[in-house]
């Protein structure tokens, strides 16, 4: 089991970081496509990830990931402003006003009041269709990729600039 937990951290991080940081990396040819491709991939592998841990039977199996699908795209919107929000500040970085650091620092209460609302919004569906004990297993399992990514994101985004 430790193992497991292992491998979905190493992924998260890995997949998280691609996904946030690769598209200058991305072919010129078709852009928008290529990117399709690897956020297809990343989100097929953390499920594989997800299906070896959670232990489910088919009946839990059949339940859970529709349930485990609509959270993901949600999530994945999430995602989407966190990235936005990273090139935002990459973008101020170097002339970073007040104005513009409180509208950064906003919008992440934001993001992170909006996650706490996601998981909240989704926990009775989980419950509607896994014991206790399979949806503590799930959050945990989603806890640990999210500390992955933020500790991930942590040790590369700078610190602001102090005031000159």
């Amino acid at each position: 089991m430790k193992r497991n937990i292992k491998t979905i951290l190493a992924f998260a991080v890995v997949a998280a970081i691609t996904v946030l940081f690769a598209s200058p990396a991305v072919s010129q040819d078709k852009p928008a496509d290529n990117m399709q491709i690897l956020r297809d991939k990343i989100k097929a592998d953390k499920k594989l990830l997800v299906a070896a841990n959670m232990e489910l039977t088919d009946v839990e199996a059949k339940a859970f990931w529709p349930v485990y699908e609509g959270y993901q795209n949600e999530l994945f919107l999430l995602r989407g402003r966190t990235v936005k929000l990273i090139k935002d500040y990459s973008d101020a970085y170097e002339k970073m006003s007040n104005d513009k650091a409180k509208a950064l620092l906003d919008e992440l209460m934001k993001i992170d009041s909006l996650g706490l609302k996601l998981r909240q919004a989704y926990l009775p569906k989980f419950r509607q269709v896994l014991p206790e004990v399979k949806v503590v297993r799930y959050y945990q399992i989603e806890n640990k990729i999210n500390a992955a990514l933020n500790y991930e994101l942590a040790t590369n985004i700078p610190l602001m600039k102090a005031a000159q």
